[in-house]
C-alpha cells in the first residue's frame, strides 16, 4: 500500500515538473523579442516583406515594373461617340418578315423621319506633350462627334481632333489641362532588333491600363493591307481591340511604336506603327493640321519573275515604272515608262511599298539620285521631290 502511494506521488511530481518546465519555455518564447525581419503569425513563423523600394516597389531590378510605373500615367483611355442621321426601315419591319403590306406601311409612316444613331468606339492613346497633345490611331477617332479621354487617375475630359492621317492611321487630339500632364518619352524605332523585349500598354476590351509583354517578331512589315504607308513593327505582345493607339515600349520605357492592328485569324501577331514614322506625322499635324509628303509622279509595279528575267535583274531587285504623270518631278527629270528603279540615294529598292515610304518621307524640294535600268544599261537621274497633291 505504501509503495503504491509512493509511486503515485512520484508520478504526480514528475508531471508537475514537466508542465512547470514547459510553462517556463513557452513564456520565454512569447516574451523574447523576435529577430529582426521575422514575425509569428497564426502559429507559423515566416519572413516579413522587405520595405518597398522607391525605385520599383520592392523589385527595383524588374524592368517591367519600372516601365509600368514610368509610362502608365501617360497612357489614356479614349472613347468616342458618332451620331448620324438616316432611315433604317429594314430594321423596323424585320420582325414581320418581307411582307409587302408591312413594308409599304413602314415606308409611308416613317417616310422623311430622321433617325439618330450612336456608335461608340474604344481605344487608347499616349500623351506626347505636357500641354495636352495625345497621339492615337486615326480609326479610333474617325468621324467622332464626341471624344472622351480618361486618365490613369480616372479623371475624364473632352478631347478635340488636331489632325488625322488615314494613310498611316495616325491622329493627334488635344485636351485642356489645368496642370502639366505626364509625358511619354519617344524612342528610336530605327534601332530595333528582332528578339528584343516589347511591352504594350492600353485598354483591351475596356480593361484600363493593361500591360502585356512579348518580343519584337519582325520589322519593316508591309503588304499588310492596313494603310497606304506601311512599315510595321510586328510583335507577339498581346494586342487586342481597345489597344489601338496605345504605345509599344522597350525595356527603358521609351515609345517605339503605336499599336494599330492585329491578325484576327492568328494569335501572337500584332502590328505597331514605328515611332519614327509617327513622329514626322505628328509634327506635321500639330504645325500644319495636315501631313505633307514627297512626290515623284509615277505609277509603279513589282517585277514578276518573268519581267525580272527579261530585264536581267533579280526578282526582288528593283521595281518597274508603268506610268509617268504629266508635269511631274519624274517627267521633268526624264524618267520614262519601262525604266526599272534600282536604288534611291544609294539604297536598293526591293518593293513598291519601300519606294513609297522613301519618297513620301523625303523633304519637299530636296534633290535625290535615282539609279534606273533602261535598255539594260544603268543611268543615274537627279530628281527634285515635289509635294504630293491632295488628290
Amino acid at each position: 500500500m505504501l509503495t503504491s502511494r509512493w509511486l503515485k506521488a512520484m508520478t504526480l511530481a514528475v508531471y508537475a515538473l514537466v508542465f512547470f518546465s514547459l510553462g517556463i519555455y513557452i513564456h520565454g518564447a512569447l516574451t523574447k523579442p523576435s529577430a529582426p525581419g521575422w514575425s509569428v503569425t497564426q502559429g507559423l513563423t515566416r519572413p516579413l516583406a522587405s520595405p518597398p523600394s522607391k525605385e520599383g516597389a520592392g523589385m527595383p531590378d524588374n524592368p517591367f515594373i519600372r516601365v509600368a510605373e514610368l509610362v502608365t500615367p501617360s497612357v489614356v483611355n479614349i472613347s468616342t461617340v458618332t451620331t448620324g442621321k438616316g432611315r433604317a426601315r429594314a430594321e423596323l419591319f424585320r420582325p414581320f418578315g418581307n411582307d409587302p403590306f408591312f413594308r409599304d406601311f413602314f415606308d409611308r409612316f416613317f417616310e422623311g423621319m430622321p433617325r439618330r444613331r450612336q456608335q461608340a468606339s474604344l481605344g487608347s492613346g499616349v500623351i506626347i506633350d505636357k500641354s495636352g497633345l495625345i497621339l492615337t490611331n486615326n480609326h479610333v477617332v474617325k468621324d467622332a462627334d464626341e471624344i472622351t479621354v480618361k486618365f490613369a487617375n480616372k479623371q475624364e475630359v473632352k478631347g478635340k481632333v488636331v489632325g488625322t492621317d488615314p494613310k498611316t492611321d495616325l491622329a493627334v487630339i488635344r485636351v485642356s489641362a489645368k496642370e502639366d500632364l505626364p509625358v511619354a518619352t519617344l524612342g528610336n524605332s530605327d534601332t530595333l532588333h528582332v528578339g528584343e523585349w516589347a511591352i504594350a500598354i492600353g485598354n483591351p476590351f475596356g480593361l484600363d491600363h493593361t500591360l502585356t509583354v512579348g518580343v519584337i517578331s519582325a520589322t519593316g512589315r508591309s503588304e499588310v493591307g492596313i494603310a497606304a504607308y506601311e512599315n510595321f513593327i510586328q510583335t507577339d505582345a498581346s494586342i487586342n481591340p481597345g489597344n489601338s493607339g496605345g504605345p509599344l515600349l522597350n525595356v527603358r520605357g521609351e515609345v517605339i511604336g503605336i499599336n494599330t492592328a492585329i491578325v484576327a485569324s492568328g494569335q501572337g501577331i500584332g502590328f505597331a506603327i514605328p515611332v519614327n514614322m509617327a513622329r514626322k506625322v505628328m509634327e506635321d499635324l500639330v504645325k500644319k493640321g495636315k501631313v505633307t509628303r514627297g512626290w515623284l509622279g509615277i505609277g509603279i509595279q513589282p517585277l514578276t519573275p518573268e519581267l525580272a528575267k527579261s530585264f536581267g535583274v533579280g526578282a526582288d531587285e528593283g521595281i518597274l515604272v508603268n506610268q509617268v504623270m504629266p508635269k511631274s518631278p519624274a517627267e521633268a527629270a526624264g524618267l520614262q515608262i519601262g525604266d526599272v528603279i534600282l536604288s534611291v540615294n544609294g539604297k536598293p529598292i526591293k518593293d513598291t511599298r519601300q519606294l513609297q515610304r522613301l519618297i513620301g518621307e523625303t523633304e519637299i524640294g530636296r534633290t535625290i539620285e535615282v539609279v534606273v535600268l533602261r535598255e539594260k544599261a544603268k543611268r543615274t537621274l537627279t530628281i527634285q521631290i515635289g509635294e504630293l497633291p491632295a488628290t
